[in-house]
């Protein structure tokens, strides 16, 4: 037997730079913010974007965090670690298993 599960997606609307730094390895790093409706109501999250103006790399988790606090710190660790975009993903799972 097969069954249809509905997905909810969540897009992020509004989008707005809150911070962005220029790391000494030609990388951009930024702190957006946006909003989203979860379940009827809007809530305001913090994502993190990660682009690199050698290559053009560019990645991005819109809604990585609805704390400003966890979503700089996060960005300050990537700058301090002078990460890439394509280590990003992979940056925040070390980050959200140690802070959860």
């Amino acid at each position: 037997m097969f069954g249809i599960v509905k997905r909810i997606k969540h897009d992020v609307r509004d989008k707005t730079l809150y911070m962005e730094i220029f790391g000494d390895n030609k990388v951009a790093y930024r702190v957006l913010s946006g909003k989203m409706v979860i379940y009827g109501d809007e809530v305001i999250t913090y994502g993190v974007e990660v682009v690199d103006k050698k290559s053009g790399d560019k990645e991005c988790i819109a809604d990585f965090s609805r704390n400003i606090e966890d979503a700089v710190a996060f960005a300050e660790s990537l700058i301090t670690n002078k990460s890439r975009p394509r280590q990003l993903y992979s940056k925040a799972l070390d980050y959200l298993r140690v802070s959860i």
